[in-house]
């Protein structure tokens, strides 16, 4: 296997599956750190900031720091601020969206008269809401979602992601959104940007092959896929475009690794 100079790495059904810590995680994180290779947890859960994010992996023995994570509500703040600087928005979504979208500057507004409308996972998601997302969109402002999931793993299976909420709006509005996080190329430039590496020297490591390996795909960067979540091996192997690798868990992976030195 090919040892890259840095990783981009998924968290739910990568790194843990709800509150469960998946087996070889803290490993290879220690053996990233150790070796000082880059790296950066791209997650598409837009409910929690940065530090929220290290505060769960430090409960699981692995060591991370907030300015290695980047969330699909980091990437829909950064990109709404390059479109239209100081916009104001309609937001569904947790405290994690409002904070990235008000730190990069742009107004939070309760009503259908915004610029933009933007659709995170929202775990006490309303009708109200919904409706005024809809509305909203209907009066011209722009649609996005933070990222197409349709479920997400928990302890008690897979429960309504955040594409299941932004489909309502979609189908109610009859427009579609531009989506942020993966399978989608802007949390991914984003991504590199921070990593500060060519697309030749970085590899996308995650479950799920229509959002992690499809990140890695369509940006254009190898794909490293683990058989500790969502897709399983023998159906990422019969894909138009499998990944590049296959591994069961991420201690095989830093074990493929070491063998490479």
């Amino acid at each position: 296997m090919k040892a890259y100079k840095g990783y981009l790495i998924d968290l739910d059904g990568t790194m843990y599956k709800g509150s469960q810590k998946i087996e070889g995680a803290s490993e290879f994180i220690d053996y990233l750190n150790e070796n000082q290779i880059p790296h950066l947890y791209v997650t598409n859960n837009s409910t929690k900031a940065p530090v929220d994010v290290v505060d769960k992996l430090t409960t699981m023995a692995i060591e991370a720091k907030p300015q290695e994570v980047i969330t699909s509500a980091m990437a829909t703040a950064d990109y709404i601020h390059s479109e239209k600087p100081g916009a104001t928005v309609f937001m569904i979504g947790g405290s994690g969206l409002a904070t990235a979208l008000e730190e990069a500057g742009l107004q939070l507004k309760n009503d259908i008269d915004v610029d933009y409308v933007v659709v995170g996972l929202d775990e006490a998601i309303t009708y109200e809401k919904l409706t005024t997302a809809t509305l909203a969109v209907q009066n011209g402002a722009t649609f996005i979602s933070t990222n197409p999931d349709p479920s997400i793993p928990k302890e008690q299976g897979f429960l309504p992601g955040n594409g299941s909420l932004t489909s309502v709006v979609t189908v109610s509005s009859k427009q579609q959104p531009i989506f942020i996080g993966k399978p989608e190329t802007p949390i991914m430039e984003k991504s590199l940007e921070v990593l500060q590496l060519n697309k030749d020297e970085v590899a996308m490591i995650g479950d799920l092959y229509d959002t992690d390996i499809m990140a890695g795909i369509n940006f254009g960067i190898d794909t490293i896929h683990v058989q500790t979540g969502v897709t399983s091996k023998e159906e990422v192997m019969q894909r138009d475009v499998p990944p590049t690798y296959s591994v069961k868990d991420l201690n095989e992976l830093r074990e493929q690794l070491i063998k490479g030195e």
